[in-house]
């Protein structure tokens, strides 16, 4: 190439295609269909031979007799067929498929094996080549190699610059190229940018030699001259020196590349252009197949490229050849594949939420399925040119906790709140039912039927939306199932996931069909079909719903994706906790997802893949009761963080999207807030330990988890565990500075405060602990302030910036400074932090002595609220008088004209045997066995002299604007909960021997953890008490550095530990930082990927909503037909969404924006 001119070795470049343009010729030919790209491979292929037929007519025939130039531009056209050679794994797919030969398809399914093996190897034999050519240069071009090394030194620093530029930009460009595809800019931001990429460097490059000439020309005042003259004159005899300025030189070494030619003759300028042109035409004929391109949000590299590695000399080409061809036939107009349906469940567990806060989740549900319908299918995010999607199936559930009240005169009816949930219904349906556009218009209530159903666990009221998906709320009676969020978690697991999704193939497999093909298809369904789980106060957009399926139709092994969660509410508590929540999403929350894999993904807002909760030993596990007292502050303490531990050691990857946002009340009260971190402290640390114990298994088990990835979780723990003797050095420091105490003194004063609590809280009852860290914290709140101004007042006397304190303030404050400026959203947060700094004593000292010293208890804690007193006991009902027993007998009765049912079939629950599932046809567990409840904990069965429970007409009365229909469950439907409660969700009967007995391993496990926790913060403390006694002769010497950061020639004296210990928390900060960086990168990508897929200008639809007129059948979504859209003719392994690449346009969500606006204290009011 040092001997060709620049306009041919940058245009050559393109005739790499010729080999690719062949094998699409090929490709199409063997296919046996109608391509419509036929005509340009073709025609690529002849224009690229063409370009080279006239490179070597000007080069060859301009000088015959040269046989050195021959040679050159013998071995540029075949070096660049060779390099043609590098995409032709492209084509042979298609070649191997549509060709008879048994050799072509086992070579390429071998080749598909151990494809990375394979081009690791090719780039290690090109990097040899490569090594080989540039050796064997020299003695080609009779040179010796003392000349190379005695090249100047500048000259030096200008080809390794020259190369390291190269180097950089050809890894940026095949990373903003990647980038481009991913965020659907195939188009203007990949394709045309690289078509343009060889001519911006001819323009460049060529431009400055004219601008140069005509210089020259005028320099001469007239005189006759042309380009060779020039040449000879100028370029020539030119000083080789390179002093001053390198651009000059530049220019006039790329003249000297064109001299060879004689550019004054028009025919040489046409055929260098006209080669030019036809190699450049060659390469867009033969990438026009890109313009049609089906790109997904977010697509993996691997889907996009056939190679993962690319090629730095040939960049454009490169990336262009490299991306997968696939054959467009003439009749269609784009390549959309037939997409998998998902099936989405939307399940959510309630129990004492307000008014609002149902209100809140009840207008998410609504607005998703005005989304997710078979209208809509989600088309606002969907491409605009293009067929339309069916690739969503939409269900949602409500579990209800303790929904129901028992009184002796009246019966069981539902409670308050299952009332205003009722009422919620009522009122949120009239508002999407009064939509036109836009805006809402007053129109006359006209509610079709919705269904009540009597059921084994309590009831069921069926409401069809306004687009005809269907809410199911699933009211449970504590006394026929067990209750509390696990329970309700495990309940719809077992329901949606075995009954909804197994039963209907176990039914297939009874009438005689193929195993294997059912197998096949359970096993795209379960990939295909997520549930989201949600708390009964979350509020959400649809957006955010799509953006986590994003990420589990994009990559097969994320078994679970959360959110953003945004806490809500009033009040300092509410305003510290957003504080809280924004770092710990920003950092600790990226520094999972990007080094290994969340290790919680909150319960509140999480979409989960069945295939993962399927698997072994989750399901299975998550099911398990807690015998043991560990198991009670793994299991029920933080349950989603436990379900996230099974998934991982199953190998599965949890991920977290942080432009998926969800908000979620937030305790607002000093006292909910110490309970609700009572229960997620304990079990954090027992997860986090477990995962630990597990490392070697859960290494090798799951990709994404790394032994460095573990270390780094130890670490933390290590922080967490050490929190407390931190915060009382910390004070102790400020003691010391503030009133010139000894520092071992103040150690002393700084921690008689924690134990002294620490004492109180094996003693006094939880309210009082609570009331005493209340006090205290407003104590150490001044304290803080003291730290604070401590800290600045150290570093003004001692005028240096270099002392622990120092570099932990300034630290977090520019780290916590520049992650709010990159979340511009959030970044009012960063205020919040002025008021979380006082409290930092209270929640990682106090509150961690009170969880601690509590962690027998396994109450709840927040909503708690006391039984009903008119509770009817089971004991009770057998001893009533006969009076009794006939006067009860006329109400079953009276009650049986009224309902139309037999009362005594629910309230008397027989026992049928259920057929039992194949075991290839359901979830295997294979460690933890089935854990059935003792015969004894089975609750006593209702007598027929218990006063008849008829809620259902009750409710009926109650309810004026919609009218309830009672209904009955299936038969096989209503033995499956029978059998599933008699396995797994038997209420416990209250054992007062086994609760002492569980009592007393409560507080053995707390004073053994509490003994080895306080244990390591004592002697962190001693260690470093011992070190200040001995500053003199142990501790570390600094160079201490000034406000100006200038050395001053003092030194500053530091204790070992407390030196470790900073630098240990500041690589943690940092690390945290960059994957925060690096997170938000892609985040940025995915959300623009997500708003470009708004269609511009395009109007919605005008909805067809359910009315009572147009009857849906929604016993076909409450039974095994729900999935029957499940589409199983698919056989491709893309398990994503059919998108395209469309014209940008911002989202604005102004619909849901306009429905109802959100209160600073969290609420919602409705616009009307």
């Amino acid at each position: 190439m040092p001997h060709l001119d620049i306009v041919t070795n940058v245009a050559i470049l393109n005739g790499v295609a010729v080999l690719s343009s062949l094998l699409q010729v090929i490709t199409q030919f063997t296919a046996r269909e109608r391509s419509r790209f036929l005509a340009p491979s073709i025609t690529a292929f002849l224009l690229i031979l063409l370009g080279y037929v006239q490179f070597l007519v000007l080069y060859i025939m301009k000088d015959p007799t040269d046989t050195k130039m021959a040679i050159w531009v013998g071995l540029a056209v075949g070096g660049s067929f060779l390099v043609s050679f590098n995409w032709w794994e492209c084509y042979f797919r298609f070649i191997s498929k549509n060709c008879s030969s048994v050799f072509l398809r086992s070579l390429f399914r071998d080749m598909t094996k151990c494809q990375n093996c394979l081009h690791i190897l090719s780039s290690l034999l090109r990097i040899a080549v490569t090594a080989c050519v540039l050796g064997a240069y020299v003695p080609l071009a009779k040179m010796n190699w003392d000349v190379v090394r005695s090249i100047p030194s500048r000259k030096t620093r200008i080809i390794a610059i020259i190369i390291g530029v190269q180097l950089i930009s050809s890894a940026l460009c095949q990373w903003f190229a990647v980038a481009a595809c991913k965020m659907h800019a195939l188009r203007r931001c990949f394709i045309l940018p690289l078509y343009l990429a060889s001519l911006a460097v001819m323009a460049l490059l060529v431009v400055p030699v004219i601008v140069y000439y005509q210089d020259y020309r005028i320099s001469l005042n007239g005189a006759a001259t042309n380009f060779t003259s020039y040449c000879s004159v100028v370029v020539e005899r030119r000083n080789q020196s390179l002093n001053g300025s390198v651009f000059p030189h530049l220019v006039l070494d790329v003249t000297h590349t064109l001299c060879f030619l004689d550019m004054s003759k028009t025919v040489d300028i046409g055929i260098l252009t006209g080669s030019a042109v036809s190699w450049w035409l060659g390469l867009v004929l033969s990438t026009l197949h890109l313009w049609y391109f089906n790109v997904y949000r977010i697509q993996r590299t691997q889907d996009l490229f056939i190679r993962r590695l690319y090629d730095g000399a040939f960049i454009e080409q490169s990336l262009l050849l490299n991306t997968r061809f696939d054959i467009q036939t003439k009749g269609k107009t784009k390549n959309f594949k037939p997409s998998e349906t998902a099936m989405i469940y939307l399940c959510a567990t309630m129990w004492h939420e307000t008014y609002d806060e149902m209100m809140n989740i009840i207008i998410s549900i609504f607005s998703s399925s005005l989304c997710f319908s078979e209208h809509c299918r989600m088309d606002k995010y969907r491409p605009k040119i293009g067929p339309k999607f069916n690739d969503f199936t939409f269900e949602a559930h409500i579990y209800f906790d303790d929904a129901f009240k028992h009184d002796e005169n009246q019966g069981s009816h539902l409670n308050e709140y299952a009332r205003d949930l009722v009422e919620i219904f009522t009122e949120v349906y009239s508002i999407f039912t009064n939509m036109d556009d836009k805006l809402f218009k007053k129109k006359p209530h006209h509610f079709p039927d919705q269904k009540i159903i009597k059921t084994p666990y309590g009831g069921r009221l069926v409401v069809t939306m306004p687009q005809g998906n269907i809410i199911v709320v699933h009211f449970k009676d504590k006394d026929f199932v067990r209750h509390k969020k696990r329970w309700s978690q495990v309940m719809y697991l077992y329901y949606l996931l075995g009954w909804k999704l197994i039963a209907k193939y176990y039914t297939r497999w009874q009438k005689g069909e193929d195993e294997n093909v059912l197998k096949a298809e359970i096993q795209r369904e379960k990939h295909n079909t997520y549930l989201l789980a949600l708390d009964g106060d979350t509020d959400f957009q649809p957006s955010a719903v799509m953006l986590l399926i994003d990420r589990l139709k994009m990559y097969p092994r994320v078994g679970a994706a959360c959110g953003r969660i945004h806490p809500t509410g009033s009040g300092p508590a509410v305003w510290i906790q957003k504080f809280e929540y924004a770092v710990s999403h920003r950092l600790q929350k990226t520094a999972e997802h990007v080094f290994g894999c969340v290790l919680c993904s909150p319960g509140c807002f999480s979409l989960y893949r069945a295939e993962a909760l399927m698997d072994d030993n989750v399901m299975k596990r998550y099911s398990t009761k807690s015998t043991e007292a560990s198991h009670h502050v793994q299991y029920d303490q933080g349950e989603d963080r436990w379900l996230c531990t099974l998934l991982l050691k199953q190998g599965w990857r949890v991920e977290y999207t942080a432009a998926s946002d969800a908000y979620t009340n937030a305790p607002e009260n000093f006292k909910e807030l110490y309970n609700q971190r009572r229960r997620w402290g304990p079990s954090t640390m027992a997860n986090v330990v477990d995962l630990l114990g597990s490392t070697n298994i859960i290494s090798k088990r799951n990709p994404s988890i790394s032994k460095p990835f573990m270390f780094y979780q130890l670490f933390a723990l290590t922080l967490a565990i050490l929190a407390p003797a931190t915060i009382c050095l910390l004070i102790a420091g400020s003691l010391s500075s503030v009133f010139n105490m000894h520092a071992n003194s103040a150690l002393i004063l700084a921690v008689i405060p924690p134990t002294i609590y620490l004492g109180l809280c094996f003693k006094l009852e939880s309210n009082t602990q609570i009331t005493v860290a209340g006090f205290m914290s407003i104590v150490y709140a001044f304290l803080m302030f003291m730290v604070t101004l401590s800290i600045v007042g150290t570093m003004v006397k001692e005028r240096t910036i270099l002392t622990p304190s120092s570099l932990f303030v300034i630290s977090m404050a520019i780290i916590y400074v520049i992650t709010a400026i990159l979340h511009p959203q959030e970044i009012h947060l960063v205020f919040y932090g002025f008021l979380y700094i006082p409290c930092i004593p209270s929640a990682y000292l106090l509150l961690t002595i009170y969880s601690m010293a509590n962690l027998n208890n396994v109450s709840w804690g927040t909503r708690d609220s006391k039984p009903a007193t008119a509770a009817v006991q089971p004991e009770e009902t057998t001893q009533l008088t006969t009076a009794q027993k006939a006067k009860n007998t006329f109400q079953c009765v009276s009650s049986w004209f009224k309902c139309g049912k037999k009362s005594s079939q629910y309230s008397l629950i027989p026992q049928h045997e259920s057929p039992e599932f194949e075991s290839e046809l359901q979830p295997q567990n294979t460690v933890v066995d089935d854990i059935r409840i003792p015969q004894e904990e089975q609750p006593v069965e209702p007598v027929f002299g218990r006063p008849v429970e008829c809620w259902v007409t009750q409710l009926q009365s109650q309810c004026d604007d919609i009218q309830l229909q009672e209904d009955s469950l299936d038969k096989e439907e209503e033995n499956f909960f029978k059998e599933l409660l008699d396995t797994y969700l038997q209420p416990l009967a209250e054992d007062k021997e086994k609760q002492k007995k569980m009592a007393s391993d409560l507080r053995g496990l707390r004073n053994k953890i509490n003994l080895a926790f306080f244990t390591l913060n004592a002697l962190w403390l001693v260690a470093t008490f011992t070190l200040q006694l001995l500053e003199a002769s142990v501790s570390i010497r600094l160079p201490k550095i000034d406000l100006d950061l200038q050395f001053t020639g003092e030194d500053i004296n530091v204790d070992p530990i407390a030196f470790m210990f900073i630098l240990g928390f500041a690589t943690t900060i940092v690390i945290q930082f960059f994957a925060m960086l690096y997170h938000r990168v892609y985040t940025l990508i995915h959300y623009v990927a997500f708003l470009d897929t708004e269609p511009a200008g395009q109007k919605p639809e005008k909805e067809d909503f359910y009315t009572p007129d147009k009857k849906i059948d929604t016993a076909s979504h409450d039974n095994t037909a729900s999935t029957s859209t499940f589409t199983s003719t698919s056989t491709s392994t893309s398990i994503s969404n059919s998108q395209e690449e469309s014209d940008p346009e911002d989202s604005d969500d102004e619909f849901f924006q306009n429905l109802y606006t959100r209160r600073d204290d969290g609420g919602a009011t409705v616009s009307t």
